[in-house]
Order: C-alpha cells, then sequence, then structure tokens
C-alpha cells in the first residue's frame, strides 16, 4: 500500500465543555504517534485560547535549550472567521480547514484539538473524523452534555446536547460516504478511591455507550505532572532522557502508563507495525512467481 492510497487517520478531541482534558490528551497522543515514527499534523481550532498552540512552541524552545531535538508535528492553528453573516463565516472556515488538510496531506495521522463550545468550525472538526475522542471529568456536571439523567442520578432519560451535536455530524459524514466514527469517551480525573459517585457514573456511562454508540476507554487521573510539564512543552514519553531536566519518580511511572493503556485502547500501531501489515497485503495480492 503506498502513501497515495489512503489519506491520514483523523483524530479529533471533541467536548463542548472546557477543562475536561481535551488539549492535555492531544498533546501526549501527538508525542506518543511521533515516538513511534508516524508522520504527525496537528489542527488547533481552539487558536484564540491556542493552548496545543502554545503547548508546541514551549516544546520547540525546550528543544533549542537542551541542544538535541525534540518530535513536532506539522502544526496549523485556525481562527474561526468573525464574519458578520453565518454563511460568510462558515465558507471561510471551510477554506482553512481545506488548506489545512491539503498542507497536512502527507501526514500518517492529523490530531484536531476542538474548542469547548459548539461552533461551525468545531461541527466541521467532528465530520471529519475517522477517530472521536470525547474526555470528560469524572462529575454528573460532564456527564450531562453526553446524556440528560434523572433526578435521583440513577436512570438516562434522552441523549444531550452534545451526544445530538455528534449523531448529526456522523449523519453529515455517511451523506459524504465517510466511513463510520469510532468514537472514544475516555473518564479523566478519576479519583484513585473507589466511591461511590466514581461507581454510579461508570454505570451510567456504560448504558449511555450503548445508547448513543460510544466505547470507554481509560483516561488519566488528576496528577500534577501534567501540568508541569507543559510549560517546558514536554509529555511523559520524553521523560526518559536523562537530559528532559525532570527528576524521575514512581508518580511517573503510573501516569505514563495511563498514557500508554490510552494508546492502547484507541487501538494506535506503531509506523513500522501498520508497514509490516500493508507489506503483507501487497505480497498476498501479488500473484505467485
Amino acid at each position: 500500500m503506498s502513501k497515495t492510497d489512503r489519506r491520514p487517520h483523523v483524530i479529533v478531541l471533541g467536548n463542548e465543555k472546557g477543562g475536561s482534558g481535551k488539549s492535555t490528551t492531544a498533546m501526549h497522543l501527538v508525542v506518543s504517534l511521533l515516538h513511534d515514527g508516524h508522520r504527525v499534523g496537528s489542527i488547533d481550532l481552539d487558536a484564540r485560547q491556542g493552548s496545543l498552540t502554545r503547548y508546541f512552541e514551549n516544546r520547540r524552545k525546550t528543544a533549542a535549550e537542551m541542544l538535541v531535538p525534540l518530535p513536532l508535528p506539522q502544526h496549523v492553528p485556525i481562527l474561526r472567521s468573525q464574519a458578520d453573516s453565518a454563511a460568510v463565516a462558515q465558507r471561510e472556515d471551510e477554506t482553512k480547514m481545506a488548506q489545512a488538510l491539503q498542507e497536512l496531506d502527507a501526514c500518517d495521522y492529523i490530531v484536531i484539538d476542538t474548542p469547548g463550545a459548539d461552533t461551525s468550525l468545531s461541527r466541521l472538526g467532528h465530520t471529519l473524523a475517522d477517530t472521536l475522542i470525547t474526555p470528560v471529568n469524572d462529575s454528573f456536571l460532564d456527564l450531562d452534555l453526553l446524556g440528560r439523567i434523572d433526578t435521583d442520578g440513577a436512570k438516562i432519560l434522552k441523549p444531550s446536547v452534545y451526544a445530538e451535536m455528534v449523531w448529526e455530524q456522523r449523519k453529515t459524514r455517511a451523506i459524504y460516504g465517510g466511513k463510520p466514527i469510532d468514537w472514544i469517551v475516555i473518564r479523566n480525573r478519576l479519583s484513585s478511591l473507589d466511591a461511590k459517585n466514581k461507581r454510579d457514573i461508570g454505570q451510567l456511562l456504560e448504558l449511555l455507550a450503548k445508547r448513543v454508540g460510544f466505547r470507554l476507554a481509560p483516561g488519566f487521573t488528576e496528577r500534577v505532572i501534567f501540568r508541569e510539564l507543559f510549560p517546558r512543552g514536554l509529555t511523559l514519553l520524553d521523560l526518559s532522557r536523562k537530559d528532559s531536566g525532570v527528576a524521575w519518580r514512581m508518580s511517573h511511572v503510573a501516569a505514563r502508563q495511563e498514557v500508554r493503556d490510552l494508546i492502547d485502547a484507541i487501538g494506535l500501531k506503531p509506523a513500522t507495525t501498520r508497514m509490516n501489515e500493508a507489506e503483507a497485503h501487497v505480497a498476498a495480492a501479488e500473484p505467485a512467481a
């Protein structure tokens, strides 16, 4: 299989609520894919806040200070249109997105970070998703974006605003012949205690998964290390380097395992594995000599 036979696999980080961990998850996904030998592009659709963009700026500065290369994606920030007309704004957003995708066409993966709001640019990003990852904090407030809960907090009444938006983008994607979106919800900031609230939310998420069509994957426990690494543009996957300037602790081991568990749950493979599979496919298709 040659690069011209396929387009980049698009991974979208989406949630209409800020502070759920979209950018943190995006950073670790990008760096993990880079470490695995993939060509990676990234798009920041929340360029006004610019968390993902600033992270890569920090990473570039750290690499210069360390005098060693740190893998970086081909990054494109997109500011949403400020046009007064909604129709004009949508056309401008679509044009910017099309230009970004063309610029990143040689990549194996494109990771898109979306804003914590329902915008036309965010909806466009969701339509492009081959894999949609929705981080949620372990709270009924975050759960409310996926499904309406009864007053006792024990039953799903109906899908909520974000789940309905994803459903609309799934339909739009299907109209244009796109493959179904693999929607993954990850539970971030899990308490280490097996509290009743944690169990209740887990049960409700399992019910929602069957009802609106997503699968669950492990996320990140609330760890200070994720916030500590942001100013340097590093991730837990960089800390094996002796020149990282960060003292290695046992808590880092547990946090890095969370990252690897998430990668495994998503189903991303090293570039060498993908290449071997492609070569085997081509070999199987060739006639015997």
